[in-house]
């Protein structure tokens, strides 16, 4: 009987020992997740294909309007450098109109006029670092004014509505793929210092996702080439990424995980667009070099 005890004793004390399993709903989590991700992710969509056939006046104010959240938004990660928001936000939309009115050359003479504009308005504030400040102000603007603005100059172009709108699409689906990509196959991680979620295997997924999904979209317009659509999908699947990047460095420089609460945990309009204010840019000069 005593050894009896004792072995009884010895095996509750070994289960005790042993790690106990604990329910993980992570599939649950993954399914709220991604059924929060298309709450969020199907308005925002029905809304920006309706003003890009719209165009014109009604499609500046949408663009102008989503371009200062984000600048708003940049601005706030920013604020240690204590830029000058009213100067991002006007240049951003004098941006916009200038592609619809004077295309390129409209673009860039207002960037350039807000060089000297950030510099008188940095010292009337009588500021202890008006360098970084100037540095602050005019990174919200070549960052986010260009690339609303380049957003509008696609628009205008032949077909530019339809490439818009494929270049979104492409961008969209690279990043729907980079993510399910790195939940089922991430293994190695891709900047673990500057965002430690992202993956290369995910990169990877995201990558073809972009390829794929502008080459499949070819496929139905006719008047786009299988090569053109190749070298879109190209473009769109390098750069997403990159513009995903640039937006981690500034959080991670900043101490923030979000951008902003726009979309509650999906974070600000910044978190959402990062990587299109770059597709939507290398997509300008791809179509505008294809139709020359």
């Amino acid at each position: 009987m005593p050894a009896a005890r004792a072995g009884a004793s010895r095996r509750e004390r070994e289960r005790e020992r042993r790690p106990r399993r604990e329910p993980a709903p992570k599939r649950e989590r993954r399914r709220s997740d991604l059924v929060s991700r298309i709450l969020v992710a199907i308005p925002l969509a029905i809304a920006t294909i309706i003003f890009i056939g719209l165009g014109g006046l009604a499609f500046q104010l949408f663009i102008i309007a989503a371009g200062l959240i984000c600048m708003h938004e940049c601005y706030r990660l920013l604020g240690a450098w204590r830029p000058v928001p009213l100067i991002g936000f006007a240049a951003l939309a004098a941006m916009v109109f200038a592609a619809r009115s004077g295309g390129q050359g409209g673009v860039l003479e207002v960037a350039v006029a807000a060089v000297p504009i950030a510099l008188v308005a940095v010292l009337a504030r009588d500021q202890p670092r008006p360098t970084v400040a100037i540095g602050g102000t005019l990174l919200g603007i070549y960052w986010i004014g260009f690339a609303f603005a380049h957003t509008e100059l696609l628009r205008q172009l032949p077909h530019g509505n339809s490439v818009l709108l494929d270049v979104l699409v492409g961008t969209f689906i690279a990043d729907t793929a980079a993510y399910f990509g790195g939940r089922l196959f991430g293994r190695h991680q891709l900047a673990p210092t500057v965002s430690p979620g992202k993956t290369v295997e995910g990169l990877v997924c995201g990558m073809l996702g972009a390829v794929l999904a502008i080459f499949i979209a070819g496929l139905y317009q006719t008047w786009l080439t299988q090569g053109d659509a190749l070298l879109l999908g190209v473009a769109v699947a390098v750069l997403g990424p990159l513009g995903d990047m640039f937006e981690s460095v500034l959080k991670r420089d900043a101490g923030a995980k979000d951008a902003g609460t726009l979309f509650g945990a999906h974070g600000g309009a910044l978190d959402r667009l990062d990587a299109a204010m770059f597709t939507v840019v290398v997509g300008y000069y791809v179509w505008l070099a294809v139709q020359h």
